[in-house]
């Protein structure tokens, strides 16, 4: 029986929810964990499940993903067959009046020439580790025509289906759709949907706060296991950088810090991301510094999301708190007539 499989991602959506992560860069490419991006989670388990033709759709504030993936070689899919295909919008369609769906008929062509009797669709803000191959046979033995996968009793917006039908789909008549799960939730009526139940850490980000809560989740070990799987690994883009270095004055606690950081103070519970500067006797605790960012001697930052580049000026106190985190925007700089 043919089993092979071929990948969508629809990174079309956009959410003001996620402002100001999303000023500067599209949905899907939102930092995590340190060195990851949202996209990285889903193409990675789209590979581990041995699935090496790949279509992203993104919409809108692409560029930092398109040099984020580059030719898909660190995801094994800079391939002479198949591989990772990027489809932009259509440059002669507004992008207010261009839908997902209308985006998919333009390119019709890649699924009408792949050879993958099935496709598996799926979105770039849930994070997990699932086995597409699991969700295939569980469809095969279902009958059904969509297989839905779900988590507790929530949907995930992933789906598996024949590309045939798919094809079908596409060709058909449907209302101005935002997200390719509205597009087959449409058909829920005319088509026969089963579910599949995904068990282990899953998130949907969808806000600041999901976004910071699943950020501070990875801290967790046992959850880190679950989404860092060793024989499931995430892949992402390689960058080559020095050791972190750590001073005498440098106390760290369950944090996570990435290459090329310079720590000289304080800090707990953090996610820290490459290139950054902690300097001495500055306390960050419950917080998120992306990448290249800098926090002045004596700062504070206590559930505070820091976005690339940003500077903390001495002696800078930032509160927030688990729900509402304070979010700095990329490049800005914090100082002695902005203390907040």
């Amino acid at each position: 029986m043919n089993k092979q499989m071929l990948g969508i991602i629809d990174a079309s959506p956009y959410t003001d929810e996620l402002k100001p992560l999303t000023t500067h860069r599209t949905f899907s490419a939102i930092p995590i964990a340190g060195r990851y991006r949202l996209v990285d989670f889903m193409l990675s388990n789209l590979v581990n499940s041995g699935i090496y033709s790949v279509a992203l759709f993104p919409k809108i504030n692409s560029r930092s993903l398109l040099d984020h993936l580059g030719s898909g070689k660190q995801w094994d899919l800079a391939r002479k067959r198949d591989g990772l295909f990027v489809f932009p919008p259509r440059a002669d369609y507004p992008l207010d009046q261009s839908s997902i769906v209308s985006l998919l008929r333009y390119h019709i062509d890649y699924f009408l020439r792949s050879k993958q009797k099935y496709a598996v669709i799926t979105n770039s803000c849930t994070i997990c580790n699932i086995d597409f191959k699991d969700v295939l046979d569980h469809h095969i033995r279902s009958n059904a025509h969509i297989t839905e996968v779900y988590h507790k009793e929530q949907s995930l917006h992933l789906y598996v289906l024949e590309t045939a039908l798919l094809i079908d789909l596409i060709h058909q008549e449907s209302f101005h759709v935002k997200t390719l799960s509205e597009f087959l939730q449409s058909f829920s009526s005319k088509y026969s949907f089963s579910r599949y139940e995904h068990e282990g850490y899953t998130m949907v980000i969808s806000d600041i706060s999901s976004y910071f809560n699943s950020s501070m989740d990875m801290l967790n070990r046992p959850i880190w296991d679950q989404l860092f799987a060793k024989d499931r690994p995430v892949y992402t883009k390689a960058k080559d950088e020095p050791p972190t270095r750590y001073t005498k004055t440098a106390v760290v606690k369950n944090s996570m810090i990435a290459n090329g950081c310079v720590i000289e103070g304080y800090v707990e519970n953090c996610i820290i991301f490459r290139g950054v500067k902690i300097e001495k006797g500055a306390i960050v605790k419950n917080s998120i510094v992306m990448q290249k960012s800098c926090v002045g001697e004596k700062g504070l930052l206590n559930y505070v999301i820091l976005d690339k580049d940003v500077k903390i000026e001495r002696n800078i106190q930032l509160v927030g708190d688990i729900e509402n985190p304070n979010v700095i925007p990329k490049g800005t700089v914090q100082g002695s007539l902005m203390n907040l």
